[in-house]
């Protein structure tokens, strides 16, 4: 593409590590707080950002391209769904797809700010997630909605990122607490009594006595994204997880640990030997958002998906690309270049004129426009690459 940077900002954010001696997370908001005020802005933290802005790293100027485009359309699209009440939600699960969409705009380096309406949205949802009533005394934010574990997760992942990220202190008071409770859950759901190949996952509540790949990657990265922050997550937490992720791979393990097929995929249940698209690319991120970069599962997983590109009527579409996009990515080398090649070649053709995209099959189109955008969003933001949970 012409005219783009010579790196994107968040790429080289993620050359500039955080100190050991400080926290990611007053690294993180050091960084997208110098955005907001211009010093090294994404093309998304404020709705009066001149066509031209200077790389504070690199020195050129920078001119958005289809991308950054496509992704402030979209963004304006939530800001235009809010609702008074802070939901940002077209249809059901409405806390859910509220964090959903908070975290989305979060990956594009939008804050929660009063000085922009972008960051004003941001405020208003995040007071609307965290609304007393929408968190039960045992810390559970899946029951309100009807959004289940599923929702639970994605809240409790927008939460851990967006620690120590709130507009105020008493904003930030209730993400913490919010947070502290709703891990405790994830912790106590995954230790419910389970068969051996099951235990170290979830499944749709939490007293859920079996386990599945699509529910426990949420907690997963929930867990180790608290982790990261600091947060009371036991080691053996993300361990017994990545057990759980091991017997969801479709290819039989040697006595020595190695998988047999030196390419194969992830299943939705363990004991499957057919590989799909969505779960392939979830368990690839899940893995290596636990660490195991170089597990051959990683390798084999990556293969796979080379040879299995998403296809736009795959079922469960949306929710397949945002896990390919990132775990690909994560991956480097050929994968990543294979898929920032596909997907935003994919998702800007099927933008729709407002900014929305739209599920094509059944379920992902019941769920609402929100849902695909969301999620459409966080596909393309491996190149800014603002939350910490995306980053190797």
């Amino acid at each position: 593409m012409t005219n783009r940077r010579n790196a994107s900002v968040g790429k080289q954010l993620r050359r500039h590590r955080l100190n050991p001696s400080c926290s990611r997370r007053s690294w993180l908001r050091g960084a997208v707080g110098a955005a907001v005020v211009g010093v090294a802005s994404s093309p998304f933290t404020t709705s009066s950002r001149s066509s031209l802005a200077q790389d504070p790293f690199s020195q050129t100027l920078y001119i958005p391209d289809e991308i950054d485009r496509a992704v402030q359309k979209a963004i304006e699209f939530l800001v235009q769904t809010q609702r008074p009440d802070g939901a940002i939600a077209d249809k059901s699960h409405e806390i859910a797809m509220t964090a959903l969409a908070v975290m989305a705009m979060a990956s594009v380096g939008v804050t929660p700010t009063p000085t922009t309406s972008q960051g004003n949205a941001m405020i208003k949802a995040l007071n609307f997630v965290l609304q007393h009533n929408h968190q039960d005394i045992k810390g559970y934010f899946g029951d309100r909605d009807g959004s289940r574990m599923y929702g639970h997760g994605i809240i409790t992942l927008m939460l851990t990122e967006m620690l120590g990220m709130g507009a105020t202190p008493q904003q930030n008071q209730l993400i913490h607490e919010g947070l502290t409770n709703a891990i405790k859950l994830i912790l106590a759901a995954q230790n419910v009594s389970k068969p051996e190949k099951l235990q170290g996952g979830w499944r749709y509540t939490p007293s859920s006595r079996d386990a599945d790949l699509s529910v426990s990657v949420w907690q997963v990265m929930a867990l180790r994204s608290a982790k990261n922050d600091g947060l009371d997550v036991p080691g053996e937490a993300i361990d017994a997880a990545v057990e759980y992720l091991k017997y969801s791979y479709t290819s039989p393990i040697g006595h020595d640990g190695v998988p047999r097929d030196k390419v194969s995929g992830f299943s939705y249940t363990p004991g499957s030997h057919h590989p799909t698209f969505t779960m392939t690319a979830a368990g690839l991120l899940a893995m290596q958002v636990c660490g195991n970069y170089d597990s051959p599962m990683v390798e084999g997983a990556a293969e796979w998906l080379m040879e299995h590109p998403p296809k736009v009527n795959e079922r469960f579409f949306h929710y397949g690309i945002y896990y390919y996009a990132q775990g690909m990515h994560q991956v480097g080398g050929k994968y990543a270049k294979e898929a920032d090649n596909i997907v935003p070649s994919t998702l800007l053709a099927a933008q729709r004129d407002n900014g929305s995209w739209q599920g094509r099959g059944g379920e992902e189109k019941n769920v609402g426009l929100v849902y695909a955008t969301a999620l459409s969003i966080l596909s393309l933001s491996v190149r800014y690459h603002y939350l910490p949970i995306y980053q190797r």
